[in-house]
């Protein structure tokens, strides 16, 4: 008798330790997000690109070293490797925002220019929000285009041979471009 009361009390323990483990192994180990929760997370994301780029008319109301200050305020202090799916879906729905958002949204490098940049730091991408002048037809132009890794992103033509470059809103500050730095106000491409 004894012996059978014992075997049965080895094995509730043993059954309550693989219980125990596999609980363990439920509540710490990290489970992929389910469908909905994914897609959930992408609606808000979604409506948070949105309300930024309907935003960003009132934003510029601002002088640029306060707009640097805004984005610039809940910003990851190191940039940290960002996947590509998620410089794809920002990309995607900023384009989206901006390209079904009217009347709410304006068109336009600004609005897509602070949007992005807004999101991609947030996500913790080192990028540099960059603003230029230039002229076309004897008429000044402006333009701001993002820039990593020191060469233009997310362009599809390199703005540098167009635009001179003014002002800048990066990670390590905001900054004015100097007379020295841009070759001189003076002589904008295209003139």
């Amino acid at each position: 008798m004894k012996s059978s009361t014992r075997s049965l009390n080895d094995l509730s323990r043993q059954a309550d330790a693989i219980s125990i483990s596999h609980l363990r192994e439920r509540v710490f180990e990290p489970s992929r997000p389910s469908a909905k929760m994914r897609y959930i997370s992408n609606a808000v994301l979604f409506v948070r690109i949105f309300a930024f780029a309907a935003m960003v008319p009132y934003l510029l109301r601002l002088k640029l070293p306060r707009v640097g200050g805004v984005l610039e305020s809940d910003r990851n202090p190191v940039p940290v490797p960002v996947p590509e799916d998620s410089v794809r879906k920002i990309t995607a729905y900023v384009e989206t925002v901006i390209r079904r958002g009217k009347p709410l949204v304006r068109r336009g490098c600004l609005t897509r220019g602070l949007t992005r940049y807004y999101f991609l730091r947030r996500a913790g991408m080192d990028v540099t929000l960059c603003f230029g002048m230039g002229r076309l037809d004897k008429k000044y132009i402006g333009h701001c285009w993002l820039v990593k890794d020191g060469e233009p992103f997310l362009e599809v033509e390199d703005p540098r041979a167009r635009y001179l470059e003014m002002y800048r809103i990066s990670r390590a500050g905001n900054q004015a471009c100097t007379p020295a730095a841009t070759k001189g106000f003076g002589s904008f491409p295209n003139s």
